[in-house]
């Protein structure tokens, strides 16, 4: 690849187009998971009550955020003050969860019990994820 293909990160511009894929791929992902949360939080505490009590879900769980959060970073690790700096954080947030997921979870499982404890917990990561859905749809399909 001859010296100089992409452009600098000093100009902003470090693989936009993965960044853009990126965001159209998780935007769409978080805003529906959040929606569905807000609205059938019910529904999602049953779901991590059964998630609690499954050592091989909890594994798998950190096998395929391991998975995907490494995909990430590697696809997408831009260190910018700007929206993209959201995709680098989730891939890393994502590979430090899956690593405790996998090492710890005694400690996943106690904070999943501490979620289900607090009502208007389940609302605000609900809130954020739709948050964080909306901006990155807005990058990826408008901006």
């Amino acid at each position: 690849m001859p010296v100089g293909f992409y452009p600098s990160v000093a100009q902003g511009a470090w693989n936009m187009p993965a960044s853009i894929f990126i965001a159209k791929l998780l935007g769409p992902i978080f805003v529906v998971l959040a929606v569905g949360l807000i609205l059938r939080e019910q529904a999602f505490r049953r779901i991590v009550e059964d998630f609690n009590r499954s050592p091989a879900l909890i594994y798998l769980a950190g096998f395929l955020g391991l998975l995907s959060g490494l995909a990430l970073v590697l696809t997408h690790n831009v260190w910018l003050l700007d929206w993209r700096l959201i995709i680098t954080l989730i891939g890393w947030i994502a590979i430090v969860r899956a690593v405790l997921t996998i090492l710890a979870p005694q400690q996943i499982v106690a904070f999943g019990s501490k979620v289900l404890a607090h009502r208007g917990l389940f609302l605000a990561i609900g809130v954020v994820n739709l948050c964080v859905g909306l901006v990155l749809s807005y990058f990826g399909y408008w901006s």
